[in-house]
């Protein structure tokens, strides 16, 4: 597919980068909501006792969730600013979700405190019927306390 030139040396140059870490923290309450909100009706969402009987030591998170992240006014969210400032050679109006994957690597459950840390590992120009496309992928890592690898979530931006 040809390259209409899109991708500036400054978003290259972001390829990599790592981004300050953010707190995530995981509350029975959150996941609860987050369970209901989408459906989940398996009791190791919502009953202690349910999970605890299913070898979890709290409420596990369910498929898709991680936790929320601690927001502290007045600051900016560091984990999305370095994709919010990469800007193409020419402007691009409109932004869609291409995906979101999740690799879990060990059980997360309520009371955790995650460190998550963002990269863009990719940066790709397409044409479509509709004109030239940017697809950007991040790789968010979250970590427990001890620094052990818990979750890996990989996501595509399209603008077009």
């Amino acid at each position: 597919m040809a390259d209409s030139g899109l991708i500036t040396p400054q978003m290259r140059a972001a390829i990599g980068n790592t981004s300050a870490a953010v707190t995530y923290e995981v509350s029975r309450t959150s996941v609860r909501m987050f369970a209901r909100a989408v459906g989940y009706r398996d009791p190791i969402f919502y009953d202690i006792d349910a999970a605890r009987a299913a070898g979890y030591a709290d409420l596990p998170c369910p498929p898709g969730y991680l936790g929320t992240p601690v927001f502290h006014p007045g600051s900016g969210d560091p984990e999305f600013q370095a994709m919010l400032e990469l800007e193409p050679a020419r402007p691009l109006t409109r932004q869609l979700n291409g995906g979101t994957e999740f690799e879990y690597f060990d059980d997360i459950v309520a009371g955790d405190i995650l460190s998550a840390t963002s990269s863009i590992s990719d940066i790709a120009e397409r044409s479509a019927s509709l004109g030239p496309m940017l697809i950007i992928t991040t790789r968010t890592e979250f970590t427990n306390a001890k620094g052990e690898l818990l979750a890996v979530m990989t996501g595509t931006g399209i603008r077009y």
